[in-house]
Order: structure tokens, then sequence, then C-alpha cells
């Protein structure tokens, strides 16, 4: 809780999962990504603040540099960054996404990332039914253009976005001289998009592969399980 600033204590409490789900084997498993290798990369600080919030809330964080990382296609996939990325993308049960917003989108380091996360490992699907909150850091007015785009990545990856989104505007104002993020209601709107991000992720523990059941790939597999038949068939 000291790690923890400009909160009122008696408002902000740990969620009580033992509560909401007797069945919880082990805190909710988050992974968070930036989009900036800066030194002082603002979106760097921003999910540094958000995961400290994760972790106050009983979540387990693992935050990816992106530094090193080759651009998708520019090399295989057993790269020692790629590979990194690929294990924390099975690992976690739902993730963080915070982009500056460069030219009005999100950056290049960003689209990168998620781009070297396919949509299945063979017959492992590392994001779909995973829980996602998006958040983006401007260097001028508020603006929602990089959160709206990894909104379209989140459905695309067949994540369960939550409903409530964070845009820090001139970020390099919000953070002090520790790197810490200052008191206003940007500080407030992190605190309640990662609340919510451990909530929905406890409530759909148990229940992803139930939501993202769909007929076309139960479709898809049957033909591709009779093909498999057909073809030992003929082999024998």
């Amino acid at each position: 809780m000291s790690d923890l600033q400009h909160i009122d204590a008696d408002l902000l409490k740990p969620i009580d999962t033992s509560k909401l789900f007797k069945r919880l084997e082990h805190p909710p498993k988050i992974l968070l990504l930036y989009g900036s290798v800066r030194e002082r990369s603002f979106s760097r600080l921003a999910t540094e603040e958000a995961a400290r919030l994760l972790e106050f809330f009983g979540a387990e964080t693992r935050i990816f540099n992106p530094s090193g990382l080759p651009l998708p296609d520019d090399c295989d996939a057993n790269h020692p960054k790629v590979q990194e990325l690929r294990e924390l993308a099975s690992w976690c049960e739902g993730m963080v996404w915070c982009s500056p917003e460069r030219h009005g989108a999100m950056t290049g380091i960003m689209k990168a990332q998620i781009d070297w996360i396919p949509l299945s490992i063979g017959a492992v699907r590392p994001t779909q039914g995973k829980t996602l909150a998006l958040m983006q850091v401007c260097g001028g007015s508020q603006s929602f253009n990089a959160v709206n785009q990894l909104r379209v990545l989140g459905r695309w990856m067949r994540m369960l976005t939550i409903p409530n989104q964070s845009s820090v505007a001139k970020a390099w104002l919000e953070f002090d001289e520790n790197d810490r993020m200052k008191p206003s209601s940007y500080y407030d709107r992190i605190v309640d998009v990662m609340e919510e991000l451990v909530k929905f992720t406890l409530l759909i523990r148990g229940s992803a592969d139930y939501f993202v059941d769909r007929y076309s790939e139960r479709k898809e597999d049957l033909a591709e399980f009779k093909k498999r038949i057909a073809q030992r068939t003929v082999t024998n």
C-alpha cells in the first residue's frame, strides 16, 4: 500500500477474491506491453504504475521490454525476444497494452509486439479468451486514436477487451522527478481501469473456453479431423 500514491485508502481496497471465487487457485496473471524504447518512456512509466496497481489488487504481473525485438518477419520465431514474448503471452490470463500516440496512431513498436503474437501456435491460441485493458499516452491534448486502434486489434486477437480505457494527455507533465505519476484524474482513471481488468479476469476464469467456443471453429476442427482419418485410411 505504501508504494501507491494519491489514493484514498478508505475508498481503494484490495479485491476480496476469497469471497468472489472459492475456486481461485492463483492470482490473476497479467502481461503488460508498452510501445516505446525511449530512455524515459512515458508509456513505460504509465505501465509501471499500472503494474503496481494490479499487484495491489492481487494480480501477478510481468512487463515485457520491447527493446531488441526484431521487426515482424525480419527473422524467424526462434529469436530469443520473440520466444520471450510468446511465452509470456501463453502464461498470462490478461494483458495491458499501453502505447504512445505518434502521428495520430499507435507506435510501430507497439504494433510489432502484437504482430509477433499469432492467433494460434499449433493447438494453442495464446490470446483467445483472455482479458485486455488499453491505455495510451499523448504528447499534447487528449486523444483516443491509439486506444481505438488497439481495441480493433484486441477484437481481432479474439480477446475480451474491457469497456474502460485510459488516455493520458501531456504525459510529460504527469510524472515527477522520481518517475512516479502525479495526482490527477488521469491517475484515477488508470486505477479504475486496472481494478476493472482484475474483476473481468476473475469473472472469465474457468469460462474463457466457453465464451470463445464458436460453431465455425468446431466445423473447421471436425473437417480437419475427418481429413486426418481419411489420410490414415488411405495409408493403411
